[in-house]
């Protein structure tokens, strides 16, 4: 698909704007009616992962020495997980979306990418609490004293870095919600590949720098240098890696790219695969 394709697909999906917002807040008052907790599950899930890891990191291993953290590990740990459950939230959400949705999909026609990329906006709410529970963190931490006195210009590539992950997810979560309509297995294969991914991806443990091969095939994961922008704008106090983060902008829009073309042209098949 050409760029000019794309921007008609997002003109569609504008122009349905309406529905996606409806669906977005239909999924969040799902996630969280009858729950007594509610949207702090938020923060709760990031949380309880980051006090595991922590817990094993710093007790079980000196994570600073094994691990070459520099910040406290707590901190660090957050860092990745806020962007990390953000991306595995939306596309647990998407490779559903359509199966979930097979009502609308076989009697109402508009852009069936409305449906992946509602649970991506849905996602964002928690994504967004998360950033502000990760604030609070850093402040306690005191690791963002530096941000006074012009540091605060570090935190201008946020939506940068944040826009390359909606992109990427985006790309992939068209991906998954027409591979699952079409095979079921891909539900499945997705919920073990995800857990999977997370420890390659720098989340909670550094990836090797020893120029080996296996250190060259980890780089190659979009999600890497996106982690590590994350961290450099929040915790380093230092302008994003500008060949790592242009690259995961690259692999993120030749994913969204190819993704559109073929979820696009496979859409009449849709009704008749539910």
């Amino acid at each position: 698909m050409r760029a000019d394709g794309l921007m008609h697909i997002a003109r569609d999906v504008l122009r349905c704007r309406h529905l996606l917002w409806s669906l977005a807040w239909r999924d969040i008052r799902v996630r969280y009616k009858q729950s007594l907790l509610g949207i702090a599950w938020a923060v709760v899930l990031p949380v309880s992962m980051m006090v595991i890891f922590t817990f094993v990191f710093t007790r079980a291993i000196d994570a600073r020495a094994a691990l070459g953290v520099e910040v406290p590990y707590a901190l660090y740990a957050f860092t990745g997980l806020v962007p990390w459950t953000f991306f595995s939230t939306s596309l647990q959400g998407c490779v559903q979306s359509l199966v979930a949705n097979r009502n609308l999909v076989t009697k109402v026609y508009f852009p069936r990418e409305v449906f992946p990329l509602s649970c991506i906006v849905s996602a964002l709410v928690d994504f967004g609490i998360a950033l502000a529970v990760l604030g609070v963190m850093i402040a306690y931490y005191r690791h963002g004293a530096s941000w006074y006195g012009g540091g605060w210009a570090r935190l201008a590539w946020m939506p940068v870095v944040i826009g390359v992950q909606i992109v990427l997810t985006a790309g992939l979560g068209l991906l998954l919600a027409m591979g699952n309509l079409f095979y079921r297995d891909v539900r499945q294969l997705f919920s073990v590949g995800i857990q999977l991914w997370m420890f390659i991806s720098a989340v909670v443990v550094p990836l090797p720098r020893d120029g080996s091969l296996l250190a060259h095939v980890l780089a190659a994961n979009p999600l890497v240098p996106l982690i590590g922008a994350y961290r450099d704008c929040l915790l380093h106090n230092r302008t994003p890696d500008m060949a790592g983060l242009a690259y995961a902008a690259a692999f993120a829009l030749g994913t969204l790219l190819a993704s559109g073309t073929v979820f696009r042209r496979a859409s009449y098949r849709f009704a008749e695969c539910i």
